[in-house]
């Protein structure tokens, strides 16, 4: 017996190891017709792990202050050793986790994931998709640089919409009229010292409640034990699905890889799309660039408020939608779960879906 098995033996008598690697792996069995789609909580976890090594391994050589952090980061990507790859690695991977995370909440919505007894997990799953856009705010302001700044100004002058408290939350955001190096310190604790475990907190949270109640079978082709109401506890245990170790975990891996790839892909052939000429400048609070506007991610309300002429009426709609998103599986009380069978549903997923898209496109080329 090799060392390996040595260690594995010393393990499985002391913590029952492989029993715990049979009932939680090989013995767990997911729908037969489930997809790539349900991969990708996998994903964003992957995904947020690369988030927390790189920015760790930047943490190292950056300073969080105005007057040297931009210089600290073009240290990163000009001295520092692969520094220029951590740095791009960071940039891309916190778009591309955007993607994925909407990404399987869209899959989610389709597939009926949120309905009863899932509520929770939706709920908590948008969250993680809100904080991962606070994450991407909190950390574009760090390199402090003419493109972050102003887009960081224009983000933190939203609330002032709000009459009485509206320019009370924009200072507090601040810690000020403008936006400061007081600004750039805030925005630093937020991220690496209050968001990380809070989302690590709903991360694991969410998997305890997708392990609770077992993956979600698509409902094309429910089987009569799905079909049933759930009146009680019980968890979907899929008998005739598949084993999650090995076949699922193949299309994990897989999935897993294709992210990776389309990282790469992106550093190597469009290194400079989510790093323009103005993420190379340092910041300047006297020369306003001729044209502002947030990172692609925050476009769609940025248009939207463009649009509307109330910007009061505006940011209240966008509340509103955010509150609904989140507790749709509570105001979704039909019976059908299936949205095929929903044309006004389904009609409506598609129409916010192509909305998205037109304002995202329509906020980046104005």
């Amino acid at each position: 017996m090799g060392v390996g098995g040595k260690i594995r033996d010393w393990f499985d008598v002391r913590i029952g190891l492989g029993d715990f690697v049979n009932v939680q792996f090989r013995e767990f069995r997911v729908p037969r017709n489930s997809n790539v789609f349900h991969t990708l909580g996998l994903v964003t976890v992957v995904a947020y792990m690369i988030q927390v090594i790189t920015g760790i391994l930047l943490l190292v050589y950056y300073i969080p202050h105005p007057d040297f952090a931009f210089k600290s980061v073009q240290e990163i990507m000009g001295s520092v050793s692969f520094g220029w790859l951590l740095r791009q690695v960071h940039v891309v991977g916190s778009s591309l986790m955007v993607v994925v995370v909407f990404l399987h909440m869209a899959s989610v919505f389709f597939m009926g994931g949120y309905r009863k007894p899932r509520e929770m997990t939706w709920v908590v799953g948008g969250l993680m998709f809100l904080i991962t856009l606070v994450f991407c705010l909190s950390g574009y302001l760090l390199p402090w640089t003419q493109l972050s700044y102003w887009a960081t100004t224009v983000v933190t002058s939203i609330p002032t919409a709000f009459p009485y408290i509206g320019d009370f939350i924009s200072k507090v955001l601040r810690g000020g009229e403008y936006v400061t190096g007081i600004t750039l310190g805030r925005f630093f604790a937020l991220h690496v010292s209050i968001l990380p475990p809070l989302f690590l907190f709903l991360m694991l949270l969410h998997i305890f409640f997708v392990k609770r109640t077992g993956l979600s079978t698509p409902p094309f082709g429910l089987s009569a034990e799905q079909q049933s109401p759930w009146t009680e506890y019980r968890r979907e245990t899929h008998p005739y699905g598949y084993p999650f170790y090995p076949d699922f975990v193949k299309k994990e891996v897989f999935m897993g890889m294709l992210y990776l790839t389309m990282m790469f892909f992106f550093i190597t052939f469009f290194p400079t799309l989510f790093l323009p000429e103005e993420a190379n400048t340092p910041a300047d609070p006297l020369r306003t660039p001729s044209q502002i506007r947030p990172e692609w991610y925050f476009l769609v309300p940025y248009q939207l408020l463009k649009l509307i002429p109330n910007k009061f009426i505006g940011i209240t709609l966008l509340i509103l939608l955010v509150v609904v998103f989140l507790l749709w599986p509570f105001l979704d009380t039909k019976k059908e779960p299936n949205i095929l069978k929903r044309p006004v549903l389904k009609t409506v997923f598609f129409l916010i879906l192509v909305m998205l898209a037109v304002l995202t496109l329509w906020g980046s080329y104005r």
